[in-house]
Formats: C-alpha cells, structure tokens, sequence
C-alpha cells in the first residue's frame, strides 16, 4: 500500500468481522487499519489520518458509543466521519444513540458488501478531494507568498483596486515609490488619494474609470505622481482590470513605474544631440571659413596647405581642452602650451606673465586660432624669424576685462605691412564678436598687440614673467611624440586601420608619397585581421575606434607578432587600450610631418627592439 493512500479504520473485538471486512473492501483504493478494541483505536486516530472510521457498537471495555464520543471530544478526530456496524437490528434507542453520538450511517450486520462499499467509496473520495484542495490550498499560499516576497524587491509598485476604486492592495514597491505606509492607503478611495496632483486627478480618475467600462482590459497609462516628500514624477501605469461576474467581483491592478530618471535622460540626450549639431556645424563653417580665406590670401600651394593645417591642429587642440572639462573652460596657460607642444614656439624663447584664467568655451576656440596665428606671423616676420628674438606674453585682470598682451623683442627691424593679410584679419575679426578692444603697434623693435577682453574672473595669485616651465611643456606633449627629422625608410609596409574614408586615403597618400607601401586601409578589426595574416605588414598605424568596435583585438594580434604599431586617433590616450599604453599617439586633425615622423620612428632599429622587449 502506498504511503499516500487513503487510510480507514475498523474496530472490532471480533477477529473474523475485521477479516470479512477486509475481504469486502479490498477493491477500494484505500488501506483499511484495523484494531481490535477502543483504546487501540484512539492511539491511531490520534497518531494518523483516516478517512472514516467503521465502528462495532458492541465491544467489551469501550464499546462503539463511548469511543465516538471521545472522538467527538477531541479536536483532532472530531471530523472522522463513523459509520456503526451492529447485529442488533430492533433496538431504535440504540440506533438513536448512534446518530447522536455523531454517525453519519447506521449499518446492520450481516453486511450488504456492495452497499458498504458504495458508502465507504463515499467517503474516501470525499478525503482524496479533501487533501487535493488542501495540497492546491497549501501551493497557492506558497505562490502568494513567492508573489508578495518578489514583489517587496521589485522596481514596481502594485496597486489593487476594488469596484468602486478603493485601494485594497498597497505592496511593498508601492510604500518604496510613492513614499506612503499601506495603513495609510488601504481603504481609501482613489479619488482622494494624496499621491495625486490636483491639476491631474480628473484626468487621472476618467482613464482608471474606463478600464471598467467593457470587458476585461490591459493598457498602459502615462500620468504623474505626487510623492509624499511633494515632488512631481513621472510614471508608466501599466493596468489591467477584471470586469466581475456574479462570483467575482470587479478589480483593478495597476503596476506603477517611475521613468522621472529616463525622460531626464532622454531630454538631456536631445539637448546635448542639439548641442552637439551646433557645435559640429560651428565647426565645419570655421574650418570652411579658414580655408576659403587661406586660399585667398596664399601664395602657393605648399603656403596653403601649412597654414590651413597650422589653424586645424590650433582648434583641434583648443577643444581637446575643452573636452578634458566637459566643455566647461580652457585654461589660457595651457592653450598656450599647446603651441610650444606642436612646435610653433619653443620653450626657450617665450616669456609669460599673468595670473592663471579660464576661458568660457568660445572664448577659448577663437583665442587658440588668435595665438597660433600671432606664431606664424612671429615666424615669418618677427621675432622668431632669426635664432635670438623672443616673445613676451602678459595679461592681468583690469576694470574692462581681461587685458592680454602680445609684445616682440630682438626680431628683425619692424615696418607696418601695406596691406593686411589673412593673419591679422583673423586676428582682429575673431575677437570682434567678442566686444574686444585691439590695437597693434608696428614699433622697430617689435610688433606689439594689446587686447582688452571683456571677461570677469577673480584673479589668483600673479606670477612673475618667466620662460615657460619644462613642467607645462611636458604636460602637454606625449613622450611618444615621433621626431620630425627622421626619414622613411623606402618600401617599407605599412598597414592603415581606418574607418573615415577621406582620412584613409590621406594617411595613404601621406605614405606613398613618403616612400612607403601602405596595405589596406582596413575599415573594420576583422578586414584588419585578414590583412595581417594575408601580408604580414612591417609597420601598422591604428584608428582607435571602428565605428564602436574597439580595436584591442588589432592591437593584441600586432604585439603578439613583434609588429611595431602606433595609435592615429581623436581619442585620448586614456580611451585607447590600456594593455598598449606606451604605443606613440598622433591625434587628429594632424599633419603630414607627424605621419612621416612617426612611421620613421616606428622604422627605426632601437624602437622596434623597445616594442618588442615591452610585448615579451
């Protein structure tokens, strides 16, 4: 007999009445126990669970009637159902006693068997239905409380409404997000509930209503929420409701989400989308504005082209900065440094004064090209035409502004220019938008330009004016940075990783006209990989992004067969792989000197052993 079965007991002090029973009640899917007398009996109905219990109304000791009583005093057996079986059939008082002793059937010995066993089958059906609802009760209220556990950790907030919109569910998401206990909510309707904007509540009241309207119903709703600290927020309200039936009456669920965070998000994307658009479009009309203007005023081909890359690499630089602060400032002493890095002027040959000042954005990307544009001029002209001149550079803070002061020494005699080229014309115009105040004083001993900015700031403690310190020098240039007077060695092979088209072809052009082979250019890692493994190039310069893939695999697969590589990126070194830290680095824009210097550098002997010695 399984350990499941549904158990019967039988008591009689009658040894073959149990065997007969036995017999009678073989076919049942139930295990009859089987005692002989009353206190045994109790024992096991105590200790198991039985289904009925068949009874002998005449036992010595404790006969039927007794044991039914105490049955029926007990709480643990008070609902056994108890059938009496007795021989005496004329005894009405007898039989009356049973029934009021709590049997549910009276039956007669001889027994009908098929009459016993359609009672007994009763009843055993009844206790399996019995235990099939207990075990369906006992893993509902395991689900319930998996349900209510998940939920108290869930993002969501479930609400449950009745019929006529009482909140008769407040889970625990829901004190997390609206801020309000569930002794506070429970029972009250929606209409008066504090979580509701005033100016939201009928419009928020007319959409719950209606999912009462029809049949049963899902949608999802977008309203604010009022929470208890009186901050508005936004939420996602995802309903479902039940329209009811005669058994079961009408409900609403509704599953709250609070999206303030990802619509702060997502207008902060559309503005800085916005933003990003002006600013490109800014800087493409500056980069068209500087070209035409150069090819106007250019003298050759070759004049053109250094100069208009000469400005590039002065705005690329400018916003590299600003990017370093989330295009909050720019530091003055750095935009200058940033002249001395490139190679514009040298560190022994600039003197600087003033206190430390930041630039707002603007400012700082006109000031760049304003700079650079007094070098070159310095370069062709003025000071640092010979091998003695120097450059002062001053500004201090006065009641107009910030006052910014340009002043050459030792250069070649000065003499006011006819005509005013590009140079000067930028250099006054890019500052005019501004409200500057210009002057330029064309003085023998060297040309002089004052500008008053209109800018406030509290300036920090002045420094005095001195050379430019190797410290800022270093700062601001890598110690990758190639040399610029090493040759390309001919033939050699070198592969271009770059997914910009017209970046790729000038970096290829740049090679073919240095005497080198280029292979590619690759615009993805695998295309890459391919090129590798088909040519095994000697040298390799990386972009260091492929439109979002990174290029580490590229990098990995380079080091690990002793190919000497470097990074061509608009990355900062800290977005590169971190594995090649020590790669040289030449950022875009650049220009074909930096190309030529660096795949020189890679070539040479020294630095191959360097890279490799670093990969092992």
């Amino acid at each position: 007999m399984r350990s499941d079965a549904i158990k019967i007991l039988a008591v009689d002090d009658v040894k073959e009445n149990l065997v007969a029973l036995q017999a009678a009640l073989s076919r049942l899917d139930a295990e009859l126990v089987t005692v002989g007398n009353g206190f045994d009996a109790l024992e096991l109905l105590l200790r198991d669970d039985f289904a009925l219990a068949l009874l002998d109304v005449q036992m010595p000791e404790m006969d039927g009637f007794e044991l039914a009583e105490l049955m029926r005093g007990t709480e643990r057996t008070r609902s056994v159902p108890i059938i009496f079986l007795t021989a005496v059939a004329t005894d009405e008082r007898r039989r009356f006693r049973g029934f009021e002793a709590g049997a549910v059937d009276y039956l007669l010995k001889p027994l009908d068997v098929h009459v016993l066993n359609s009672k007994v089958a009763v009843f055993v059906e009844l206790a399996r239905q019995r235990r099939e609802i207990a075990r369906q009760r006992d893993e509902l209220a395991t689900a319930l409380g998996r349900l209510r556990a998940h939920d108290d950790n869930s993002p969501l907030a479930v609400i449950e409404l009745d019929g006529d919109l009482r909140i008769v569910t407040w889970a625990g998401g829901a004190e997390r997000l609206f801020g309000y206990q569930a002794e506070q909510m429970l029972g009250q309707r929606l209409g008066e509930a504090s979580f509701l904007p005033e100016e939201d509540r009928t419009g928020f009241l007319s959409a719950i209503s209606g999912l009462f309207s029809g049949e049963d119903q899902r949608e999802m709703q977008e309203h604010r929420y009022q929470h208890a600290d009186g901050s508005l927020r936004e939420a996602e309200w995802y309903c479902s409701s039940l329209a009811g039936t005669g058994a079961r009456p009408r409900s609403a669920m509704i599953q709250v989400l609070d999206v303030t965070a990802r619509h702060r998000a997502e207008e902060t994307q559309r503005l800085l989308v916005g933003e990003l658009n002006h600013r490109v479009k800014n800087t493409l009309a500056t980069v068209q504005a500087i070209a035409a203007q150069g090819f106007r005023h250019a003298r050759s081909q070759n004049e053109f082209r250094d100069a208009f890359t000469g400005r590039i690499q002065a705005l690329a630089r400018a916003h590299s900065l600003l990017s370093a602060t989330t295009w909050e400032r720019a530091s003055l002493r750095s935009l200058i440094a940033d002249q001395v890095a490139i190679g514009a002027i040298s560190a022994d040959r600039l003197r600087l004064g003033g206190p430390e000042v930041n630039l707002p954005p603007e400012l700082a990307l006109r000031f760049a090209l304003v700079l650079h544009e007094l070098t070159t001029n310095a370069h062709k002209y003025g000071a640092l035409s010979n091998e003695i001149g120097f450059v002062s550079l001053c500004w201090s803070f006065e009641e107009g502004g910030l006052a910014f002061t340009w002043s050459e020494h030792d250069g070649p005699p000065v003499q006011e220019p006819e005509r005013k080229g590009f140079g000067t014309t930028l250099v006054t115009g890019s500052l005019a938008g501004e409200g500057a105040e210009i002057e330029v004083e064309y003085a023998l001993e060297g040309v002089r330009w004052r500008m008053i900015l209109p800018f406030e700031q509290l300036p920090r403690a002045g420094t005095a004016d001195v050379a430019i310190a190797p410290a800022v020098q270093a700062a601001n240039t890598t110690a990758s940075e190639p040399s610029k007077e090493a040759p390309v060695p001919k033939g050699v092979r070198v592969l271009v990783v770059e997914d910009e088209p017209v970046l790729a072809m000038e970096l290829m052009f740049e090679l073919e006209e240095a005497g080198a082979i280029p292979l590619g250019p690759a615009s993805s890692c695998a295309h890459a990989l391919d090129i590798i493994q088909r040519e095994s190039p000697e040298l390799a310069l990386l972009d260091g992004n492929l439109n979002g893939e990174r290029i580490d695999v590229v990098a990995d697969e380079l080091a690990a067969r002793g190919t000497p590589f470097a990074f061509v990126s608009g990355y900062g070194r800290e977005h590169l792989p971190e594995e090649h830290g020590s790669r040289p680095v030449i950022s875009k824009p650049f220009v074909s000197g930096e190309v030529r210097s660096l795949v020189a550098q890679l070539a040479t002997a020294d630095n191959r052993g360097h890279l490799e010695g670093a990969v092992n």
